[in-house]
């Protein structure tokens, strides 16, 4: 549905008085309405410096956010949500620093606060968050003109600070009705099929289709070396000391890992030829230790790239200089800049020939996927700071196109990370996870190590996701 038809299904639709947010087309005795919502914010420093996307990063804050709901009958259950409140990702600016960008974020949490908390509505948290994205939006808008800001506060930034807002109203729903939320996409639980959210050719089908209802027990880990991550020994100036591994060689043998996420600049050729050559070497050195002989690796030019000419050229001389390294390459992430309308030229059509080729940060709604879609991207990036609702709508769309599928990390720390592992672990056809708190900002996972094993001690380069298994999203 575009944004068109659906603000004209909103004005046609039956509101309530004095709220404006739509009630639900066939009411259902499990729907839901929010109660009480409130949020708190965690700091952390991280333990080593990230660099992406031309930037390092060395902090984060984390908006946590608790929200009580109830049924037509009075039941009531509390959920739980926590995301990575990521402005250097989703907010990006040339023109603001860190702290600006940040603030604009945490300000418009505050007004996400209110509009979700004064919905008076019934209904499956994917229709609540349906009808209110809308009001978040405008309220991101208007943020942004009170704070002056001299860039707006991006849609997908808007979508990051929404999102634990979003998992806490799923998995509330799950709670008061003592299920996995990923047991609750069905019509025995929501009153519109697919068609709704993304058109007729989803006509009869359920969110629910595309989701198991359990998760898979174990998958592989997706392990980060970011651009300024020391690889050899010889890249360390001086030891952190904290007992944890410091080259890749040391962490391949600490968690037994098998796959690899290699960040690139994008903007230096030979350095990122070289980067991926000696990762490889490092790679190979330590499989070789443990009588490993298949691995893998997804590069990651976070949009730096300046035309897909260089991408092409980068695996031109990449699998000329190293075959073995070309061929252990999974898959791309979005490498060009993620405007996609304002750069029609760059299209992936050649490089998806090659591998698949990740939509990442321009994906923010149905229409972004099939543009991506039609200049050539084969894959999509699924992330849990976009949102559950989203994140499972286009899931069950990537999937019905038959693409590539990956679940993405923020650096998710905590119940953030056990929130992205479990959207992983319940979407068919996603072949790993990425985590990567356990690396730059350890400390935050220290509360939920023994609550989650599993997951927050990884062994043979995998998660035990099977363990999330609780009501709602599993966390808490």
């Amino acid at each position: 549905m575009t944004e068109k038809n659906r603000r004209s299904f909103l004005k046609s639709s039956l509101l309530s008085a004095g709220t404006g947010f739509l009630y639900a087309a066939t009411p259902k005795p499990t729907d839901i309405q929010i109660q009480e919502v409130g949020f708190q914010y965690e700091d952390f420093i991280y333990r080593t410096p990230i660099k992406f996307g031309g930037t390092v990063l060395d902090r984060v804050t984390l908006l946590n956010v608790n929200c009580t709901v109830a049924t037509r009958s009075g039941k009531t259950a509390k959920g739980f949500g926590s995301m990575p409140l990521g402005n250097i990702w989703s907010f990006p600016s040339k023109t603001m620093p860190y702290e600006t960008t940040l603030g604009a974020m945490k300000a418009l949490a505050e007004q996400v606060a209110a509009v979700t908390g004064r919905c008076r509505e019934f209904g499956h948290p994917v229709d609540l968050h349906w009808v209110l994205e809308p009001e978040y939006l405008q309220a991101s808008a208007e943020i942004s003109r009170k704070l002056s800001l001299k860039e707006s506060i991006p849609k997908l930034s808007a979508l990051v600070v929404v999102s634990p807002f979003d998992a806490a109203l799923n998995d509330a729903f799950g709670k008061v009705h003592g299920l996995s939320s990923y047991q609750t996409y069905g019509p025995e639980f929501m009153s519109r099929d697919l068609s709704f959210y993304l058109g007729p050719e989803f006509r009869g089908e359920y969110l629910g289709r595309y989701i198991l209802p359990k998760p898979k027990e174990n998958m592989p880990l997706y392990h980060l070396v970011g651009a300024v991550d020391p690889i050899f020994a010889e890249d360390i100036s001086k030891r952190i000391g904290d007992g944890l591994p410091e080259t890749l060689p040391e962490w391949i043998r600490y968690n037994g890992l098998t796959h690899i996420k290699i960040k690139l600049n994008g903007d230096d050729l030979n350095w990122d030829v070289d980067r991926v050559l000696r990762v490889d070497r490092a790679a190979q050195e330590a499989q070789q230790g443990r009588g490993v002989s298949q691995w893998w690796y997804s590069l990651d030019f976070n949009e730096k790239c300046r035309n897909v000419d260089y991408l092409l050229e980068f695996l031109r001389q990449v699998k000329e200089k190293r075959p073995a390294a070309f061929e252990r390459t999974q898959y791309i992430e979005q490498p060009t800049a993620r405007d996609l309308k304002s750069n029609p030229a760059n299209t992936m059509h050649q490089a998806a020939k090659l591998r698949p080729i990740v939509i990442d940060e321009s994906l923010t709604d149905r229409e972004s996927l099939l543009l991506a879609r039609e200049m050539g991207y084969t894959g999509v990036a699924l992330k849990a700071c976009k949102g559950q609702g989203q994140a499972l709508l286009m899931a069950a769309m990537a999937r019905k196109l038959k693409m590539f599928l990956c679940v993405q990390d923020l650096t998710c720390p905590g119940a953030s990370l056990i929130h992205s592992a479990g959207l992983a672990a319940h979407i068919p056809g996603v072949a790993a996870i990425e985590a990567n708190a356990r690396q730059f900002v350890p400390a935050a996972n220290k509360p939920w190590e023994s609550r989650f094993p599993g997951i927050f001690q990884v062994k043979n380069g995998r998660m035990h996701t099977g363990e999330i298994n609780g009501p709602g999203l599993g966390a808490v």
